[in-house]
């Protein structure tokens, strides 16, 4: 099978285009739960399980130091608790509230409506949008 390389292009523009500029729904997501995105992604992490610090940060791909502040603010917040891991006292692990539970729900439901452009499609383009993007997401 022979490959375009400029329709490739123009479609991967095309995804780029939609889900970052036109339907960015991180504004919408730290606006709604009032902290930076960084935070809102450890929560949605940590909300899936807990996990010690190391994971975390390996997980957000960010450093030590900064997923210590992003925990410390979370923590804060009521979101989050650390404690010591059960099974090695020199990691810390850290675990999801209720309160943190109901954040990271909320932004999910926020991250997951989708755009008006998407919820217009013609059926049979929708069902072909969406295998496609199974496909390309395996």
């Amino acid at each position: 099978m022979s490959h375009d390389p400029q329709m490739a292009a123009r479609a991967w523009h095309g995804m780029r285009t939609l889900i970052l500029d036109r339907y960015d729904r991180r504004k919408e997501v730290t606006a709604a739960l009032d902290m930076s995105f960084i935070r809102v992604k450890a929560l949605r992490h940590l909300a899936g399980s807990p996990m010690t610090m190391r994971r975390l940060a390996t997980e957000l791909s960010i450093d030590a130091p900064y997923t210590t502040l992003v925990v410390d603010d979370l923590v804060r917040r009521g979101l989050v608790v650390r404690d010591v891991h059960p099974d090695d006292r020199r990691q810390k692990i850290v675990t999801v509230t209720p309160e943190g539970e109901k954040a990271a729900a909320r932004a999910e439901g926020i991250l997951d409506e989708p755009p008006p452009a998407i919820l217009a499609l013609d059926p049979a383009d929708l069902a072909t949008l969406d295998r496609i993007i199974a496909t390309l997401t395996r």
